[in-house]
């Protein structure tokens, strides 16, 4: 078979280890007698590494991070391409698919946190549940969805926006410094319900 193919689909690949990438391409080489990268044959590496680095045993981040594919030599010859189009909407062109994306995300909201406008105050309930996301924006736009289910006032916080330096101001402007979106940190602009809640 691998004598045969033409391309090689390789799904979830950032949970492999960059060695098993190396060992691939040995193995094709030595198949198809052809000393090109890959036995000149197309590999077609899917996945998301924000979503999954490979496990090490007793590992460090470093050692992901050291173990991934980017970590291989070959990654130089990976042309890097990134889906941005929901390609059902595109291909249906109707408009039920178009809202595909914003019912699925309802959905998986109402089945996670079902009935949030009765349950938001029990400690015990909230702690049981959680939707994870990959970037910031999509973070954001859960919270504001749910929070338009919450009674209570949205209250507004900023993020501390003061030099320490005021040389720096020059080189760092405060807007600059709010529009940044880093890990970890909340926006600049951070929303929140104030509710009441009922301690008696």
């Amino acid at each position: 078979m691998l004598m045969q193919c033409k391309l090689i689909v390789w799904d979830e690949c950032t949970v492999a280890h960059k060695k098993s990438l190396e060992a691939l391409n040995f193995t094709l080489k030595n198949l198809r007698r052809y000393n090109n990268i890959f036995s000149g044959l197309m590999i077609f590496l899917a996945g998301d590494f924000r979503q999954m680095l490979p496990v090490i045993p007793r590992g460090t981040p470093a050692n992901e991070l050291n173990a991934c594919l980017k970590a291989q030599p070959l990654w130089n010859n990976v042309k890097t391409l990134s889906l941005t189009t929901n390609m059902r909407v595109q291909h249906q062109n109707s408009q039920s698919a178009a809202q595909f994306s914003k019912q699925l995300l309802s959905a998986v909201i109402e089945n996670v946190f079902p009935n949030i406008s009765e349950n938001y105050q029990n400690y015990d309930w909230l702690s049981q549940r959680a939707i994870l996301a990959a970037k910031n924006n999509d973070v954001q736009g859960l919270n504001f969805t749910m929070q338009s289910k919450i009674d209570g006032d949205l209250v507004t916080y900023k993020s501390f926006d003061t030099i320490t330096n005021p040389d720096d101001v020059v080189n760092y402007p405060t807007e600059f410094l709010n529009s940044l979106e880093l890990p970890g940190f909340p926006p600049h602009n951070l929303q929140s319900k104030l509710v009441h809640y009922d301690i008696s």
